[in-house]
C-alpha cells in the first residue's frame, strides 16, 4: 500500500470520482472534481452518478465521461436484473484501467464499485468512530447521534487503500470532502463551485418565461418541495412569502421537479400570480433559472446548494438537519432555524416526530421575509461571482 506521501507524488492518469447522488451532495464535490483538475490537468477524470443528475455535469470540460449508474435497476434484488447490471458495470470500470478512485459517496455498493475497478488506489472516508462527537463543543440530540452521518457507511471502508480522516462532524460537507486535497497533494485555496451551464439551458429558461409571461421581472425562484417529510415548511408560509414579494413587484416562480409539483401546485394556489414550473426544467435550466435570480427561498434541498454555488442569495428554513453540516456554504446569513434542543434529529418521517414539527413550525413566515429583503438591501450574494459561470 503507497503512503500518504507517495500518493502527493504520483501522477495518476485515469482517475474515477464516485458521487452518485443527490443534487446538493453533487455539488459538494464539485470543488473536489475542480481540484482534481488542476492537479492532474492532462488525466482522464469520469465520474459515477445517477442519471437523473448525469445532465448537470455532462457539460463540464473537467470531466472526459460522466458514466451512469441506473439505481432503479438495484431495486429488486431477488430478480437476475440487478446482478447483471452490476456485472456490465463492473466489467466497464474494470476495463478502463483507473489508477486512482475517490469515493466521496461511501456506501457499500459503491465500495463495491471502487474494489470492481481494480485501482490500486481507492479513497474514502474512514469508519464511524465514537470520538467524532466528542470532538464537538455542542450537544446534539440523541437521534442525531443514531441517524447523523459520521463516516462511510455499511462497512464500505473496508474496500479503501487510503482513509479520508473524519475528526469532527463540526465541518460543512464541502470541507469534509476537500479533506483528500492533502492525501494527494491537491492545490491549496478556496473551494472553487465552477460549473458550466450550457446555452441550450438558458434559451429554455428564456422560452419558459415567455411562456409564463413573466420575462423581464425581477425573478425571486422558491423550492417549496423536499423528499424528507420533515423538511417541509408549508405551504402557506411559502405562499405568504410568495405574496409579500408579488406585491412588490417580483415574478414568483415555484420550482421543483415532477414529484414536487403538488406543493407548488398548492403554493400557487394561494399565492395568485405566482408561477409553478416545477417538472417544467431539465436539471441544467433549473440552474440557469436560479442563476437569473434575485434571491431563492427553499428548505435545505438541492435549489439551495445550487443557489450557493451560482452566487445567488439564498434563504434556507433548517429544521431537522443540521445548518453547520450541510447548510448554504459559507452563508450563516442565509439559515433560518427555530434553535429547539430536539434539533438536529436527522429523522425524516413526521410520524416519528415527538414534537409537532416545531423546528419548522417555529421559523415564520415574517421572519424570512425580514432576512430577505435585508439580503435584497445589502446586495448579498456574490453578484461579482457570476462571471465565473457562464459559459
Amino acid at each position: 500500500m503507497a503512503s500518504a506521501t507517495d500518493l502527493r507524488g504520483r501522477e495518476f492518469r485515469r482517475i474515477l470520482l464516485i458521487k452518485l447522488s443527490a443534487v446538493g451532495d453533487v455539488v459538494h464535490t464539485i470543488p473536489v472534481l475542480n481540484k482534481l483538475r488542476a492537479r492532474y490537468p492532462s488525466a482522464q477524470i469520469d465520474w459515477l452518478v445517477t442519471p437523473a443528475i448525469a445532465e448537470l455535469l455532462r457539460h463540464n470540460p473537467a470531466i472526459n465521461n460522466v458514466i451512469e449508474f441506473a439505481r432503479e435497476e438495484w431495486s429488486a434484488p431477488w430478480r437476475p436484473a440487478p446482478f447483471i447490471a452490476y456485472a456490465r458495470l463492473a466489467a466497464k470500470l474494470r476495463a478502463t484501467g483507473y489508477d486512482l478512485v475517490v469515493d466521496m459517496h461511501g456506501q457499500l455498493r459503491t465500495a463495491i464499485f471502487a474494489r470492481a475497478t481494480g485501482a490500486p488506489v481507492r479513497i474514502g472516508f474512514d469508519r464511524p468512530r465514537a470520538g467524532v462527537w466528542d470532538a464537538s463543543p455542542r450537544t446534539f440530540p440523541e437521534e442525531a447521534r443514531r441517524h447523523a452521518w459520521q463516516g462511510a457507511r455499511e462497512g464500505s471502508w473496508i474496500a479503501y487503500t487510503h482513509h479520508i480522516p473524519v475528526p469532527t462532524l463540526d465541518l460543512h460537507a464541502v470541507d469534509r470532502y476537500l479533506n483528500v486535497a492533502p492525501l494527494l497533494g491537491l492545490p491549496d485555496g478556496p473551494a472553487d463551485f465552477s460549473f458550466p451551464i450550457p446555452q441550450a439551458a438558458d434559451i429554455g429558461v428564456d422560452a419558459l418565461l415567455l411562456r409564463h409571461r413573466i420575462a423581464g421581472a425581477g425573478l425571486v425562484t422558491m423550492a417549496p418541495g423536499t423528499i424528507w417529510e420533515t423538511k417541509h415548511w408549508g405551504s402557506e408560509k411559502f405562499a405568504e412569502v410568495a405574496r409579500h414579494f408579488l406585491g412588490n413587484g417580483y415574478a414568483v416562480a415555484l420550482m421543483g421537479s415532477r414529484r414536487e409539483r403538488a406543493v407548488c401546485d398548492e403554493v400557487a394556489r394561494l399565492a395568485p400570480g405566482a408561477v409553478d414550473v416545477a417538472g417544467e426544467t431539465s436539471l441544467t435550466e433549473l440552474a440557469a433559472l436560479i442563476r437569473r435570480s434575485a434571491i431563492c427561498v427553499t428548505n435545505d434541498s438541492g435549489p439551495m446548494h445550487l443557489a450557493v454555488a451560482l452566487g445567488r442569495p439564498v434563504i434556507s428554513v433548517f429544521g431537522p438537519t443540521d445548518a453547520i453540516w450541510i447548510g448554504p456554504y459559507h452563508r450563516a446569513d442565509a439559515v433560518l432555524q427555530a434553535g429547539i434542543k430536539c434539533s438536529p434529529c436527522y429523522l425524516r418521517q413526521l410520524s416519528r416526530c415527538p414534537n409537532d414539527h416545531a423546528c419548522m413550525h417555529q421559523v415564520t413566515a415574517k421572519a424570512v421575509i425580514e432576512r430577505a429583503d435585508a439580503l435584497l438591501r445589502e446586495g448579498s450574494g456574490g453578484a461579482e461571482r457570476l462571471e465565473a459561470h457562464v459559459n
